[in-house]
């Protein structure tokens, strides 16, 4: 039933239980980072040369170094840099190669300058007050920024809009799609594309500031599934004529522009459209007056299309390009012409193609992340556009890449299971040219108990991946409870093949109160292919509850697990996992902590809800069978319900609808709030969100 892949025991080796360190719950979660392996600052190689540079352990200064030298020197200092350009950067952690002499700095938001480190002379712009989303574009020295609802550049507005509900040059679509930004530039810098969303029949939705007296409301706008939805375009502006053309959906007002791009020729525009419905996606190609030219790529399918990945184009002399498609499965990548003729299938992998990293000086070879045939993996592949492919990262593991200037050589850094943390200069043929850092792992010295990771089946005859966390001292001839710790929505994998295999401490913290923590990847979880994550269609929570309790059944199994002693946590759709279970499987669990859940699907946004469960009328059954205010009269056991006050991703209405039909039903569960948190508790109060979720489930898993 079970296959294991890799095994490890962190720490345990030949020395006692007693003789070593130990860590408090709160240290767990705030020295998470400090404990983590050492990695190289900031490694980067050096434009057009050898040698590559890394940042100091504290961000001061800059050390170069080559391929072939033993040897490291400091190539320039903050101190250095602040003194000629008259900066107060505070670190080098935004420091960027422009070219071989010329390095990008930054604070990161608000201040951006060039510094030619052999001249040891530069130039620095600032971002007016107020301006956010800023994109910096070197060879041009312009700065693009938002301030409050309009775009500037250099101090002039782009756009100028009294009305707030217009809003340009911010993420739309509430950052699905892998749209991250809002600006995007042309290459020479002539030309700049951004998004324009009209919110005005969006809801308003209030969120309370207490931090004020008396409190007041802040609003945001949250469209929530079937409902009135935002109205996009995409802005194309000419510096030199200082003109905007706007580029408008062909497939419904409402539909998604995404994944916008400029040809390397800066003659034309690409835009992939999804319609409301999102399955039917169309690449267009726009010339600079916003007019359609010719549609390049189309796809449907009767679950979803979804765009994630702009154009990639391999040359800055061709317009010729790669597009990521999962149309037969995987993501793979397609070369297409300007025409729109697919004139190479470059890719046909049987597994996830994650993202396209880079490619060769003159676009014959593109350099890719992908899973491999492990989905626990992150390797890097290369491949030309003939199609020929090889794997360059052969250490199973999680890895990190960048490849040389000319090609000659590239970096490798990879944690695994058994590896804390590896980089190395690496031949394209595979030889090692050089060992930067093997890092010891920190918690060896820690009382630390073992990760293990292995599979199981499910019912659908698919491989489920767990990692399984036993104590230090762990005896097989006891009974442990257990912590099932779950995530277990899309595009989200919580089992990988690196550090901790992607644990918290604070996971390897009640392990060491005599706890097995187990988590399992369940269908519609990411990296695994559109058949694995496409069968949560419609019913979100149905089939991924099945996986759970097929890892409940395998726990079950073990001898040394008491199945009468069982919680569950997640956060987000891990706190929709977590109420599902305790509601819809009530019984199986005696305790439940559910952080920010989705309770009712009919509240959430639309971008993300539609594409998994269509809209409220289209899937009247989905919506209500796995609405969970449907289903508190079910609860056995205890049940903890935790929110930040202002969570703009996940309402409160979410919890506060569900504690409404608690109380409807005479039935008792807990409540908490972290006031004025996001979706996200974060900083010093995340230790206190721990203590809560821990000790309660310590206290009722009896």
């Amino acid at each position: 039933m079970k296959h294991f892949f890799q095994f490890l025991f962190i720490g345990l080796a030949f020395v006692s239980f007693g003789q070593k360190k130990s860590f408090d719950l709160k240290e767990s979660v705030l020295k998470q980072r400090a404990l983590s392996p050492v990695r190289l600052n900031n490694f980067q190689w050096v434009p057009d040369t050898d040698q590559y540079t890394v940042c100091s352990a504290d961000w001061k200064s800059m050390e170069v170094s080559s391929v072939s030298s033993e040897k490291s020197s400091e190539l320039v200092s903050l101190a250095q840099i602040n003194e000629k350009l008259g900066t107060s950067f505070p670190h080098l952690a935004f420091a960027t190669w422009i070219s071989k002499d010329v390095l990008e700095v930054s604070d990161g938001g608000s201040v951006y300058a060039l510094y030619n480190v052999a001249t040891k002379t530069g130039s620095v712009q600032k971002v007016q007050d107020g301006g956010e989303n800023v994109h910096f574009h070197a060879a041009s020295k312009r700065l693009a920024y938002t301030i409050d609802n309009n775009l500037y550049v250099d101090g002039r507005a782009v756009t100028k809009n009294k009305d707030k509900n217009i809003v340009s040059g911010q993420t739309y679509a509430r950052s699905e799609f892998g749209i991250s930004e809002g600006i995007f530039w042309s290459n020479s810098g002539a030309l700049l594309a951004f998004y324009q969303k009209d919110e005005s029949a969006v809801h308003d939705y209030p969120l309370l500031d207490i931090n004020q007296t008396p409190g007041a409301v802040r609003f945001i706008k949250y469209p929530m599934a079937g409902q009135a939805s935002e109205k996009p375009k995409v802005g194309i502006y000419n510096l030199k004529s200082k003109k905007t053309v706007f580029i408008s959906p062909r497939s419904g007002a409402d539909a998604y522009l995404t994944n916008v791009s400029f040809t390397p020729s800066e003659k034309y525009l690409l835009v992939a459209e999804v319609n409301r419905d999102q399955n039917h996606m169309w690449l267009y190609l726009y010339d600079l007056k916003g007019n359609l030219v010719r549609t390049l790529w189309e796809e449907q399918n009767d679950k979803w299309v979804e765009p994630e990945h702009p154009a990639f184009f391999p040359s800055n002399t061709s317009d010729n390009f790669i597009w990521i498609s999962e149309k037969n499965g995987f993501n793979n990548l397609y070369y297409v012409d300007i025409n729109g003729q697919i004139m190479k299938t470059v890719t046909a992998n049987k597994f996830v193609i994650k993202d396209i990293l880079e490619a060769n000086e003159d676009g014959s070879k593109i350099y890719f992340s992908a899973t491999g045939a492990n989905p626990c993996n992150t390797l890097v592949y290369e491949v030309d556009l003939q199609g020929n492919q090889r794997l360059l990262t052969n250490a199973e593991g999680t890895h990190r890449f960048a490849l040389a200037p000319k090609g000659a050589y590239y970096y490798d850094g990879y944690s695994s299971v058994e590896v804390a943390n590896k980089e190395y200069v690496m031949t394209l043929n595979g030889k090692m040219a050089k060992l930067l850092q093997d890092s010891p792992d920190k918690l060896a010295e820690y009382n630390i108990g073992s990760t293990e990771i292995g599979n199981i089946k499910g019912k659908d005859g698919s491989a489920l991946y767990y990692r399984m966390i036993k104590p230090a001292d762990f005896d097989p001839t006891k009974k442990y409870p257990v912590l099932v710790y779950v995530y277990g929505g899309p595009h989200a994998q919580m089992v990988t093949n690196s550090w901790l295999a992607g644990a918290n401490l604070w996971m390897h913290w009640l392990a060491n109160q005599g706890y097995i923590v187990f988590t399992l990847d369940n269908r519609g979880s990411g990296e695994r292919g559109f058949a694995f994550e496409s069968q949560i269609h419609r019913q979100l929570g149905t089939v991924e509850m099945e996986d759970q309790l097929t890892g409940v059944d395998f726990l079950k199994s073990l001898p040394y697990i008491d199945g009468q002693r069982m919680a569950v946590h997640g956060w987000s759709f891990g706190g929709f996992m977590t109420t599902s279970l305790m509601l819809r499987q009530a019984g199986v669990f005696n305790v439940g902590v559910a952080g920010g859940p989705v309770t009712d699907w009919k509240f959430y946004e639309i971008m993300y809800g539609e594409r998994y469960m269509d809209r409220p009328e289209q899937n009247p059954e989905g919506y209500q069978a796995n609405s969970l205010l449907n289903h508190t009269k079910n609860l056995k056991g205890k049940l903890l319900l935790i929110h930040g006050t202002v969570d703009d991703v996940v309402v409160m209405q979410h919890n506060e609808a569900l504690l409404k039909s608690f109380i409807e039903n005479g039935v008792q569960a807990d409540y908490f709030v972290y006031p004025m948190h996001p979706h996200n508790v974060s900083g010093k109060d995340r230790a206190h969100l721990m203590e809560k979720v821990l000790l309660y489930i310590l206290e009722y898993n009896k």
